[in-house]
């Protein structure tokens, strides 16, 4: 009986140190309570740079992201796999290009200077992308830079160089490797915890430890719960040894993490006024370098400064991409846009820096094209349909005239990935009508007969991230194809699109046109400016603009704007002074 009471005793004891341990650890997790520092939001624009192993193919479909070149060759994707059969030989393996890999061309003082020039404030450097390989000397794998005839520290080289220009380091951090050889991500499912315990964990706090970034952007996360991934245990590490007035993460750390900047990718931005954000994108459709893209895929000036321009109106900010080819320089095109940036920045920095967004974030006008095809069968993953359209946010209506060249059963299907619909007409009458309200998998089975004409009519509605819309049919349980009109797939995108966005800044109110400037700019103002206001056209400060307000518009006037007085291009910024006293 004694026996037994002490074994309760002991028991209770035991149970009240692992409790007691168990708040402790909880309780050291603080960064939740944390602030995410004011510098990030206010920063506004950082340039993310990917470039590694995958810098020397540079290849992938125009549609794909180059840098899961090696992914492509693991699942057997045979474009990349011929292309590297074809150009390195039939032997070749994928971490063969550390061989090649030379950088010869590589500053990065040369890069710091640039990134200055564009206005960018941080910068997110690639340490390790889901290859495995890294771009500084890891003691966790042999996959590192210093093994490669470079013999280069990559990320200490940039770290200081871009410190000295004045901004702010940061790393971009893969959480998964595709063939580690304690867990190999998405291939199977055994070593996981070896592999976030022995290699990642550790090699995470290496990074901080060597390089004390301010910003770490993790990446590859989502088959995993935070808590499997560690990832309140990593994120508190930086945060100690970076401090919380100045170390800051994004969301991407596990499936349930409720933590971090937000990341939105290729889309038209977010609103959201809790947590920082700063949407990331490449100025072309891959983040590494892709020797497969033209020049159409490439953003214009126009595109990147006004795109930069509606992010920051709804809040947020743009963490803008460049990717470097294997040599180690920033390709000249990439370059430019860089440098076109910061020569708006530096005539429209007040109404960008330090600002947030107002009431309004913009007025919009709708906008119309056609599109003309031979089939519906699109992945719009990293675009819009047509240039200039928006990449969210739009609907398309086809319409076309279809003659099958044998009777019988066919299956009709449409794949979408939002709301979709079609409807089929047969001599003046419906014959089949079916419309999706969320992703849709439309397949039904109808009789059609050889030499008659259907009118076809899909309907796709596109809300936010991917965009994808294909038709198929089958005949007689035969292979899917696209369905081909008889005269093209006749159509119309519609969207919408801001032609003036707005920040505020101190008492100010800055109102960004995105339309070339004409006589007047006419702009909707629920509540009427004092008499005094002064309104300016930045880069020409000295010059007060008339304007006049009638019935919630305040009209300026610009008819006394010479050509040589209006500095910007491509968006054009008037301050209206005091307006928010």
């Amino acid at each position: 009986m004694r026996r037994k009471f002490l074994f309760i005793i002991l028991l209770g004891v035991l149970c009240l140190s692992i409790n007691i341990q168990t708040r402790a650890q909880e309780k050291n997790y603080d960064f939740y309570n944390y602030i995410y520092p004011s510098w990030f939001e206010n920063a506004k624009l950082g340039i993310m740079i990917h470039y590694g192993l995958y810098s020397i193919p540079s290849y992938s479909d125009k549609e794909q992201y180059s840098e899961w070149f090696y992914k492509g060759l693991i699942t057997g994707d045979s474009l990349r796999i011929n292309f590297q059969k074809d150009v390195f030989g039939k032997d070749f393996q994928y971490f063969d290009y550390m061989k090649l890999f030379k950088a010869e061309m590589f500053d990065a003082n040369e890069w710091a200077k640039l990134f200055k020039a564009s206005g960018a404030k941080y910068i997110v450097f690639t340490t390790k992308h889901h290859d495995g390989f890294c771009l500084y000397p890891s003691a966790y794998t042999k996959y590192n830079s210093m093994n490669t005839p470079s013999h280069r520290d990559f990320v200490g080289e940039l770290a200081e160089a871009v410190r000295k220009e004045g901004l702010r380091l940061g790393l971009y951090y893969s959480l998964m490797e595709w063939t580690n050889p304690l867990f190999r991500w998405s291939i199977d499912n055994e070593g996981i915890e070896r592999y976030v315990s022995e290699h990642m964990v550790p090699q995470f706090k290496e990074i901080v430890d060597k390089y004390r970034p301010s910003i770490v952007f993790a990446d590859g996360d989502w088959d995993f719960s935070y808590k499997t991934l560690h990832s309140e245990e990593m994120v508190q590490y930086l945060y100690d040894r970076v401090g919380h007035n100045e170390a800051i993460v994004n969301n991407r750390w596990g499936q349930g993490f409720k933590y971090g900047h937000k990341t939105p990718e290729y889309s038209s931005g977010i609103k959201e006024k809790l947590v920082p954000w700063a949407e990331c994108r490449s100025l072309s459709r891959s983040f590494a370098l892709n020797r497969n893209s033209s020049i159409e895929d490439y953003m214009t000036p126009e595109d990147l400064i006004q795109h930069f321009v509606q992010l920051v109106s709804l809040g947020g900010g743009l963490m803008l991409n460049v990717a470097p080819s294997a040599d180690g320089q920033i390709p000249m095109l990439q370059q430019e846009r860089l440098l076109q940036l910061g020569q708006w920045l530096e005539i429209n920095s007040e109404a960008i820096y330090n600002s947030t967004a107002w009431i309004k974030n913009c007025e919009d006008q709708n906008l119309v094209a056609e599109l003309d095809t031979p089939v519906i069968d699109f992945d719009w993953v990293r675009n819009g349909p047509v240039k200039g359209a928006s990449e969210d946010n739009f609907s398309i209506d086809w319409h076309g005239e279809v003659t099958p060249d044998a009777s019988g059963m066919y299956t009709i299907s449409l794949e979408a990935d939002d709301e979709a619909g079609i409807i089929i007409n047969h001599k003046g009458k419906q014959i089949f009508s079916n419309i999706a309200k969320k992703d849709t998998s439309i397949s039904n089975t109808i009789k059609l007969k050889k030499g008659e004409t259907y009118e076809f009519s899909i309907f796709y509605k596109e809300k936010d991230v991917d965009a994808s819309c294909h038709l198929y049919w089958s005949y007689k349980a035969g292979e899917k194809k696209p369905i081909m009109a008889d005269n093209g797939w006749k159509g119309e995108i519609s969207w919408q699109t801001p032609y003036v966005c707005f920040t505020q800044n101190n008492a100010n109110l800055y109102a960004i046109s995105l339309q070339k400037l004409g006589k007047t700019l006419d702009i909707q103002l629920e509540r009427r400016p004092e008499a005094d206001m002064k309104i300016t056209l930045l880069g020409n400060e000295e010059a007060y603009l008339p304007w006049q307000y009638t019935n919630g518009h305040l009209v300026i006037d610009l008819s006394s704007l010479s050509p040589a007085e209006i500095k910007s291009n491509y968006a054009w910024t008037f301050k209206l002074e005091n307006y928010l006293r």
